[in-house]
């Protein structure tokens, strides 16, 4: 267990344990607990039993407030599945669980929904890094946890709207892209697109007009449209997602590593601020403007200066959060937005960024934090992607913001090996960040979020028990009709969508 101290309201998760059990357990004799137990196990294994040889999987029951959850069994006698001719599928590194639970964790909403989010009106700024994310890192603030799993949800969506309309056009109606929020209380309010410097020849362009597609949705801004969660949340939250690299062109603008000037219309005059340097495709996707589209970086000022004007006069947060590529933009669109539009409101700007490459040299990252702008990047310790561009002496690439770090060799369900794909995939770092409490603390074994998506987009990187018990439970793996975006599995950048679909609209 880390040594820093634990905010007031982090409690550790153990067992209730009244003080009539202890007395009822200590007087019960041994033997009269062990057959209790055993009863137990054969109730479990026999409806384990039953579910393997249904057509399908039965229904989870939903949860009642006021009822008893059944007890998971205490003993767990392996040689019992020996005994009746069946062959063993256990991981010795992979805790046991039971199937009731894991059907639970497999379906593709947990049946007991989320962790429940409560009012954090009085904390909020804290939560959105006014202070640094001082002492709610590690342990990491459960909070903290659910605000974090819920911008990853917002980027997941980015992604559901690029594969819902990968050919959509700025301003065309009838490629409009549909966002699949996962989150009810927000609204889209506009499409956001960027737009490569590079293009093909014309010869290669029309015999790949999909490749050579220059401009493409690349992610969204919505606002908190309920009141009720406005209260909960203690501000309108506005919200900039932004998705990875899905494009060809997209590619080719990662690879351009060289630092140019990151001069900008908030940009100050001191020298200090002209030292301020970023990664040469990131800036072009960023302030490239396409032939019938204004570029990423008026697209993003001119909807949120609509959207503070429209909101004038109440407490609003600016949102930013991105993966791989996008997060790379996050930062990018945090620092213009607190030099300029957000500043003279006085809306605080943070960033929640996955897997994030670095963005420029110190002196840039130097200006973000001078601007206000709150960066926290959350990485996975095995994932390539947040080592580069590397660090080298003429270059002088450097991190922004503060660390949440992750390792996927904690997970109970991913394998230890688990390949750079798995390592840089978003639903990976959800989930991972979803069970995390500390540096020097296990998985967190009362995680809610579904590992169905887990389950399907990286089958080869999840260890075999589950592998095995999933197809046991007759659960498809091959992306079939029943998987909510199975047409999207198997793409590192490119997450499932969600069922809920809202369209982009003012």
């Amino acid at each position: 267990m880390s040594t820093a101290a634990a905010p007031p309201s982090l409690t550790l998760h153990r067992p209730a344990v009244t003080a009539t059990a202890r007395v009822a357990a200590a007087a019960a004799p041994g033997n009269t607990v062990h057959l209790a137990n055993l009863d137990k196990l054969f109730r479990n294994r026999g409806a384990a039993l039953e579910s393997s040889a249904a057509p399908a999987p039965a229904a989870v029951e939903p949860v009642v407030a006021g009822t008893k959850r059944r007890q998971q069994p205490l003993l767990r006698l392996p040689f019992l599945a020996r005994a009746k001719g069946e062959a063993l599928r256990e991981d010795s590194a992979a805790p046991a669980m039971s199937p009731r639970r894991l059907e639970r964790l497999l379906q593709p909403v947990a049946p007991d929904g989320p962790s429940p989010r409560g009012n954090i009106a009085a904390v909020w700024r804290r939560l959105h890094g006014e202070d640094g994310w001082r002492g709610l890192l590690d342990p990491l603030h459960p909070d903290l946890r659910r605000e974090i799993v819920r911008y990853g949800e917002f980027v997941d969506a980015a992604y559901g709207a690029f594969l819902s309309r990968p050919d959509a056009e700025p301003g065309h109606r009838h490629r409009a892209p549909r966002v699949p929020l996962q989150d009810a209380a927000y609204r889209v309010t506009a499409p956001l697109f960027a737009t490569s410097s590079a293009g093909f020849p014309a010869w290669l362009a029309a015999a790949a007009p999909c490749a050579a597609q220059r401009t493409s949705l690349v992610g969204y801004v919505a606002v908190c449209d309920s009141p009720a969660e406005v209260r909960r949340m203690g501000r309108r939250d506005i919200v900039i997602a932004l998705r990875g690299t899905c494009t060809v062109l997209e590619w080719a603008e990662n690879v351009r590593a060289g630092l140019v000037p990151a001069a900008d219309s908030n940009a100050d005059a001191s020298p200090e601020y002209s030292k301020a340097k970023v990664e040469c495709g990131f800036w072009n996707l960023y302030k490239t403007a396409g032939d019938r589209s204004p570029s990423l970086s008026e697209m993003v000022v001119s909807e949120v200066r609509r959207l503070l004007e429209q909101y004038k006069g109440e407490e609003v947060s600016i949102t930013v959060t991105g993966h791989s590529l996008g997060a790379a933009l996050a930062v990018l669109i945090a620092d213009e937005l607190s030099g300029g539009v957000a500043g003279r409101a006085k809306a605080p700007v943070a960033v929640f960024s996955f897997g994030g490459p670095r963005v420029g040299n110190r002196a840039f990252a130097s200006r973000v934090e001078a601007r206000g702008a709150r960066v926290l990047r959350v990485v996975n310790a095995h994932d390539v992607v947040p080592r580069f561009p590397p660090r080298l002496p003429l270059q002088g690439y450097a991190d922004v913001g503060r660390e949440l770090r992750l390792d996927s060799r904690a997970s109970p369900f991913l394998r230890p090996d688990a390949d750079y794909a798995c390592c840089h995939d978003l639903e990976a770092y959800i989930h991972l960040v979803d069970g995390f409490l500390g540096s020097h603390c296990p998985f967190r074994d009362n995680a809610k979020r579904s590992i169905l998506r887990l389950v399907k987009n990286q089958g080869g990187n999840v260890k075999q028990l589950y592998m095995s018990k999933a197809k046991d439970m007759r659960i498809q793996l091959d992306g079939g009709a029943d998987m909510p975006g199975s047409s999207m599995l198997g793409r590192v950048d490119m997450p499932g969508a969600a069922s809920t679909v809202v369209e982009c609209v003012h």
